[in-house]
Formats: C-alpha cells, structure tokens, sequence
C-alpha cells in the first residue's frame, strides 16, 4: 500500500509541475545547421580591374599613351587626373612621340593655320603640338584632343616647364 502511495504521490507531483510550467504559444525553434560558408576575416578581392598606371617616368607634367588613346596629369609623382581618353592626329600628321617640356600656354587660342578654336591649349611640341579641348572621335593635326573638362584640368595643372612625355 505504501508503494502504490508512492507511485499515486510521484504522479501529482508530475502532473502539477507540467501543469504549473508556464506553456509557450509558439513551438521552439530547432536550430538548422548552417549552410552558409564559414566567414573569414581575410580581405575581398577587387571586383574591378584599376585603370592603368601611367607608362612614363614624368614626376610633374603629363604623361600620354598613343597606344592606349589615354594620358594623365602628374604632380610629385602623384596621378592627379587620368586616365582620360586621347585623340590624336593621323598617320600623316602623327602625335609626335618623345619627352618636351610645356612651352606656352593660351586658354582661348586660334589656330591660325587651320582656322579652329583650340580651347585650353597648353603648347609642348615645335609646330603648335598642344593639349586641348577637342572631338576624340576625330583625327587632330598632331594635337592631343581631350574633352572640355580634361583640357581645362591639364590647362589649370601644367605650368611651363612641366614636362610632358608621350608614349609610342
């Protein structure tokens, strides 16, 4: 008798700890293993290539790539515009390539010889070869077109004397 009232005791006991439970209104979670890839601290690889860095020795002056139809303006060895996209002349009246130095500068010239507006004109090669604002889907006479924007930044960061070196 004494062990039936063990029992009998044992089970209210069970029953009035699962009834004084508080009761959840939402159904617990299992956690799901993650299918996630574990995350690392190492840092992500670019998804952009960098532009081009400029293939010329110019510390302070531009620096123009005829094969890559760009240039650059340089200040202390620093990249301070470019790449920018370059037009240049035909076959016939080639973009000279070498190392120059800026000659003159004239914010509004016309060419005589030609008869054209030449905005932003920085002048660095003998026979009026200059940087200036121009088309770059047209042959120039041996000028190095670039947009209106670029030509007036290479116009404002190259003094003379700066020298400019342009790349086969």
């Amino acid at each position: 008798m004494r062990s039936t009232r063990v029992v009998a005791l044992l089970g209210f006991l069970l029953v009035t700890a699962a009834c004084a439970a508080p009761r959840e209104t939402t159904p617990s979670l299992i956690a799901e293993p993650s299918t996630l890839p574990p995350t690392t601290s190492a840092t992500p690889t670019p998804t952009t290539t960098p532009p081009p860095a400029p293939p010329c020795d110019v510390k302070t002056g531009a620096c123009v790539s005829l094969s890559q139809h760009l240039a650059w303006l340089l200040r202390d060895g620093q990249v301070v515009r470019g790449p920018v996209p370059a037009g240049f002349g035909p076959p016939d009246q080639a973009t000279p390539a070498g190392s120059f130095h800026v000659v003159w500068k004239d914010r509004d010239h016309h060419s005589s010889i030609y008869g054209t507006n030449m905005p932003n004109s920085v002048f660095f090669a003998a026979g009026g070869i200059a940087f200036h604002a121009g088309p770059l889907d047209a042959p120039s006479h041996g000028c190095v077109h670039l947009s209106d924007a670029d030509s007036a930044a290479f116009f404002d960061g190259l003094g003379v004397g700066d020298a400019v070196q342009v790349q086969a």
